[in-house]
């Protein structure tokens, strides 16, 4: 009888948890990527090390999504990571939006070529509000990216064609995201 109580309270806290809290930053998951990426600088390295620590994301994974996830859906922080809110709570204008028109050469992620290599980038500031990149590849080709600070976000342009507009409440979310 004791051993069926104690069944039925494991299966519905884990059926709480579940229904709860499944989406969520996901991480111990990318602390285990981030010490894959730092650990080897190599593509090959980091396949090898990603195999062999696949138990591991497994584990870090069923951690996120039935424990930590939960956390961060009922409390609007995930525990790991200190960040709020929650991602179920992000607003859905706050996603980036790409212009619908562009070009389809620049929606897709451009795969790196021997021919696509860039061979000269030199950022300069236009004006206080505005700076541009101009990147030259090996192949001779020639692009400028440039971005135009407006009062709470900057406009992105490639070759004078508008790529986005981002908030800089959104940068600000990026750069803290990529020091980790």
């Amino acid at each position: 009888m004791k051993k069926n109580a104690i069944k039925i309270a494991i299966i519905s806290a884990l059926g709480v948890s579940t229904l709860t809290g499944c989406m969520g930053q996901m991480a111990t998951t990318g602390m285990v990527t981030k010490f894959n990426l730092k650990a080897v600088d190599n593509r090959y390295g980091r396949e090898g090390l990603f195999i062999l620590l696949s138990p591991v994301y497994g584990i870090a994974s069923i951690a996120d999504l039935f424990i930590f996830n939960a956390v961060e859906f009922w409390t609007g922080t995930n525990p790991i990571s200190g960040k709020s809110p929650a991602v179920v709570d992000t607003p859905a204008d706050a996603l980036l939006k790409v212009n619908s028109k562009l070009d389809k050469s620049l929606t897709t992620v451009p795969l790196q070529t021997n021919n696509s290599q860039i061979e000269q980038a030199t950022m300069t500031e236009i004006d206080e509000n505005t700076l541009q990149m101009e990147l030259t590849y090996l192949d001779g080709t020639h692009k400028i990216l440039r971005g135009e600070k407006g009062s709470d976000s900057v406009a992105f342009y490639l070759n004078d064609q508008y790529i986005t507009t981002v908030s800089d409440q959104d940068l600000q979310h990026y750069v803290e995201a990529a020091s980790i």
